[in-house]
């Protein structure tokens, strides 16, 4: 018997709620669509394709990246593999090209679920959770729950990479508005440097301003305890929001780039539980004892 062909992508589940319809990626339990009527609020991918820079996946058990794929934990020193050859970092974690399973599914909800069993680099045992909910009203909410399954403590941290869109309009003629206190300025491989205050400087965008040229791939902090970042087309009024809540085992950070790499057609913004190269700095990282879980969330809606 033949097997059916498989694709880059896995399954894609479609959900439906009222005026929006999602497809969600079982490769990388990533947001494959996300449209309001006939409108796009995420830049989606060809499901027959090996989407580019990394969009929609989910990002675990780092986010961003690790200087030179080594860090030390707890007196040991590991290395995991570098994949981003321009920087020479560990970028995004261990699960995005991995098959996520499906354990449940409906017409509006699908929940994906990974096991990452420890490698050399990360001698850990993880149970991850992906839960999409598509609601009529607010649209497209992610939940990623882990745990600790094994016998040591780990290190974690997780993310998410939609590319917003307004229906696929360039980001450098919409207005873009959220609001952080300070963002973390870095040296030519996209490293940690030093925070800076952003009240008053070309990173402040408390106000909607419209991108123009401006090239972004920053990490924001300072979020508000819920937070929101609006990418709006003036042209049209219409709006694609991402939301999501600090404090303690929240999205304290905003990974904002400004999607070179898709010809500005979408903007990549990342909810992230700390900041790049977390795991050598230790800034926000969570620490998962054994049979320690966390969680992590946001939605993305019509503006």
């Amino acid at each position: 018997m033949t097997n059916p062909p498989t694709t880059p992508n896995g399954q894609i589940i479609v959900l439906e709620a009222g005026r929006y319809s999602a497809g969600i990626a079982t490769v990388g339990a990533g947001i494959q669509s996300l449209r309001f009527g006939e409108r796009d609020l995420v830049l989606p991918f060809d499901p027959d394709l090996v989407p580019h820079a990394y969009a929609g996946k989910t990002l675990a058990p780092w986010p961003n990246r690790i200087d030179s794929g080594t860090y030390s934990f707890r007196g040991a020193e590991y290395s995991v593999p570098v994949n981003e050859a321009s920087t020479a970092t560990a970028l995004h974690g261990l699960v995005v090209w991995a098959d996520w399973t499906v354990a449940a599914r409906s017409a509006n909800a699908v929940v994906l679920e990974h096991t990452l069993h420890g490698q050399p680099g990360y001698p850990h045992q993880l149970l991850l959770r992906a839960e999409f909910t598509l609601n009529a009203e607010t649209g497209l909410t992610l939940v990623v729950e882990a745990r600790n399954a094994g016998r040591t403590a780990a290190p974690y941290g997780v993310s998410s990479h939609p590319y917003l869109t307004v229906d696929g309009a360039p980001v450098d003629d919409c207005e873009v508005a959220f609001t952080a206190s300070h963002v973390l300025m870095t040296d030519d491989r996209l490293l940690p440097l030093e925070l800076k205050e952003t009240a008053g400087t070309e990173f402040d965008f408390a106000h909607p301003r419209t991108l123009g040229t401006m090239s972004l791939d920053h990490a924001f902090t300072g979020l508000p305890a819920l937070w929101h970042v609006t990418l709006r087309n003036p042209a049209t009024g219409a709006a694609s929001v991402l939301a999501s809540a600090g404090g303690t085992g929240g999205s304290n950070w905003l990974q904002v780039y400004s999607g070179e790499e898709l010809g500005r057609r979408g903007m990549a913004v990342e909810p992230m539980t700390c900041p790049p190269d977390a795991f050598n700095t230790g800034t926000d990282l969570v620490i998962l004892e054994p049979g320690d879980r966390h969680s992590f969330s946001y939605s993305i809606s019509a503006g």
